[in-house]
């Protein structure tokens, strides 16, 4: 396991830019295994783009209580990052990242503001395959915040009010304009907040399912991205992986974690220590202003 030549881990930060929040996470390297210090996320809400890395960065570094970091690893949109030491793929460190959270994971489902997409892997957290949605397609969590907004619910009760629904309303439409045009009418016909919530989901989780079916994956797929926490969703995707896969030797097991939408943080944290170690590249990347 890499630390420095003084035998202390080895710190490193990851940084994970997506299209409606900054997450970052600091990770400790050392002959006992990888830590996780500290970790945050900050949305962007038409923000500029570059106070809200700093500012997520800045509080994962405070709460980690590091005056230094050895390799600072960007991914997502993050190329540009002026103190990152290097960049890595947003598959790449999905991968990764949901290795480190979930070691049987063997495919992660990642679904995020804009987009979805299914990356196979193997036990080293190698990507073997993968497939995205499109960006237009009502299958991303900005589309499900539209709805939300729309109907009058915080994001936060999406997932609780979805799982009270008893007859749920299929959204007809893959594109977000037409869908929203779907919800509107649901509206105008008394369909149930839940109902239409989790009609929306059921909609969503088919589409993902059949992301997966194309990698022809099996064993536990790993939820991440900002969508992974909404439990609404979760339910959907459970019960369209066990139609879908039904009667097959080897299921797909959906997995998530308290951390899940930090995987590409911390894939990118993983990953900046392996270079850190692989090029021996010693010394600090980043030092705090307070103590340079």
């Amino acid at each position: 396991m890499s630390t420095t030549k003084a035998g202390a881990p080895v710190l490193t930060a990851g940084i994970d830019v997506g299209s409606s929040a900054v997450k970052a996470v600091v990770l400790a390297s050392g002959e006992g295994g990888e830590k996780i210090l500290s970790h945050a996320a900050v949305r962007i809400r038409k923000r500029e783009i570059s106070v809200v890395i700093d500012q997520a960065f800045e509080t994962a570094v405070e709460m980690a209580g590091a005056n230094e970091l050895h390799y600072v690893a960007s991914t997502g949109e993050g190329e540009d990052i002026p103190y990152a030491t290097g960049h890595f793929y947003g598959m790449t460190t999905h991968a990764r990242g949901a290795l480190f959270l979930e070691p049987r994971a063997r495919s992660v489902l990642d679904v995020g503001a804009l987009h979805a997409r299914a990356v196979a892997m193997n036990g080293r957290g190698r990507v073997l395959n993968y497939k995205m949605t499109s960006q237009c397609a009502s299958g991303s969590g900005q589309f499900l915040a539209n709805i939300a907004r729309y109907l009058g619910v915080s994001q936060e009760d999406i997932g609780p009010l979805s799982a009270q629904s008893a007859a749920p309303e299929m959204v007809s439409s893959v594109c977000a304009v037409l869908a929203e045009t779907d919800v509107i009418n649901m509206v105008s016909r008394g369909i149930s907040t839940p109902d239409i919530l989790r009609g929306i989901h059921d909609s969503m989780a088919g589409r993902f399912v059949r992301l997966l079916r194309s990698l022809d994956v099996e064993g536990v797929a790993f939820f991440s991205g900002g969508l992974a926490g909404d439990v609404g969703l979760q339910a959907a995707i459970r019960d369209a992986l066990s139609s879908e896969f039904l009667g097959k030797t080897a299921p797909v097991e959906l997995v998530s974690h308290p951390l899940s939408v930090f995987a590409g943080a911390l894939g990118a944290a993983l990953w900046g220590a392996f270079r850190y170690r692989k090029l021996d590249l010693g010394g600090a990347a980043w030092t705090s202003k307070a103590t340079a």
